[in-house]
């Protein structure tokens, strides 16, 4: 049983918000009331931003949403981990694998969330939608990753139902290679239905990306990975999906998956409100380096933070939490803090379709937010609370907090 049961409590917050001047008091109980300037000009080291939003999550803390058999309480508990890092909404992400497993994976994730929402379980609330990345993607190597080859396959909306059915719904999110005949039919489809269409795992022609795109794609899945090592340089599917204006582009800021010059580059080709922040965090991440096992797969978690094929080098997702992928990306990129903000909140939310997220700390909006401080000489971030619709999910000790 979760240690959050509690319903919202009406609750005040006041701190500084990135970009603008003085304190603010924010009044709520499970949606914002109020907004109050305070002090201008107060030093406080105290932020309030709204709670970060993950498209891109396969696992965490030792679970893997992947496994069909993955039991509630160990679900409950990773996202209790994940509470940590200022993430109050996420999208669990089910990767490419036989059709009855993803349907098992789907199912079980689904059925996690409706009993954590009987149990009044904060929980609940935190698992926004899904995610299905796969298995519509590239057989090439390079642009498929890690994912399956045996369990690679062409577009099928008869398919996609049946994933729909098993998730009871809940699927809002799936990134599907252009490469395939049947990707402009497919996209328009799913989007018809509600859910977003995401460019990733390709090596799709521009003609191929632009076809994607008119279909009704609008996301591109952690740009500049799952790619060929070499590509003709002035000329690739990473350059046409950063070219096109109608795709927001998610980046893995972890300094593995890509390094520091691409992620600059990158969102000055896209700019601030075209780029999301995502995880695509697996099943070790939050834990301690060694061997764990994905599925079939074995992996290796490593000491610098990196996931790969045990016995080789191939990314298979990564260690990163949200906290940290703020924290890099200033650092990398030099951007104000406010703009990076947004990338793990706004704009996720936006591309994402999350209700009640679009408009920051405005009144009547979720009451998700999470305070922290910011060391400006560090570019470090250091969540103290994550509150998840008026309901505090984590707070930072009291001891800890004044070390």
């Amino acid at each position: 049983m979760s240690q959050t049961d509690a319903g919202p409590q009406p609750g005040k917050l006041t701190g500084r918000i990135s970009g603008h001047r003085g304190t603010v008091e924010i009044r709520y109980n499970s949606l914002i009331e109020g907004v109050d300037d305070l002090i201008e000009g107060s030093d406080t080291n105290e932020y309030i931003a709204p709670g970060f939003v993950d498209l891109q999550v396969n696992g965490f803390a030792g679970v893997d949403y992947n496994d069909p058999a993955a039991e509630s309480s160990a679900i409950a508990a990773s996202i209790r981990t994940m509470f940590e890092t200022g993430v109050t909404r996420f999208f669990p992400t089910i990767i490419t694998g036989s059709e009855d497993r993803m349907k098992g994976a789907l199912r079980n994730m689904a059925e996690a969330k409706a009993a954590f929402e009987r149990a009044g379980m904060v929980e609940g609330q935190a698992i926004e939608a899904f995610h299905v990345e796969g298995p519509h993607i590239s057989p090439e190597n390079g642009p498929r990753g890690a994912h399956p080859l045996e369990h690679i396959r062409p577009p099928d909306l008869e398919e996609f139902k049946r994933w729909q059915e098993a998730a009871g719904g809940l699927i809002r999110l799936v990134t599907v290679s252009p490469e395939w005949d049947e990707t402009p039919h497919y996209i328009a489809e799913i989007v018809r239905s509600g859910v977003v269409a995401s460019i990733g795992h390709t090596k799709g022609t521009g003609d191929q990306i632009r076809a994607a795109v008119d279909a009704g794609a609008t996301m591109s899945t952690h740009l500049g990975n799952a790619a060929h090592p070499s590509l003709p340089k002035t000329s690739n599917y990473i350059w046409d999906q950063l070219a096109e204006d109608r795709l927001t582009a998610c980046f893995i800021v972890d300094g593995i998956h890509i390094p520091r010059t691409f992620v600059r580059a990158a969102m000055r080709a896209k700019g601030p409100e075209r780029s999301i922040l995502v995880t695509d965090a697996v099943m070790p991440a939050m834990c301690k380096p060694g061997a764990y096992k994905l599925g079939q797969v074995d992996v290796e978690l490593r000491p610098d933070g990196s996931v790969v094929m045990q016995g080789g080098s191939r990314l298979a997702g990564s260690a990163l939490r949200m906290d940290k992928a703020v924290s890099n990306t200033v650092h990398f990129t030099g951007l104000p803090l406010s703009s990076v903000l947004a990338m793990a909140t706004t704009n996720a939310a936006r591309v994402g379709r999350v209700s009640g997220r679009l408009r920051a700390l405005s009144p009547g909006e979720r009451a998700d937010f999470v305070r922290f401080t910011w060391d400006d000489a560090e570019s470090r971030l250091r969540v103290l609370e994550t509150i998840v619709g008026g309901r505090s999910a984590y707070q930072v000790r009291q001891a800890a907090r004044e070390a």
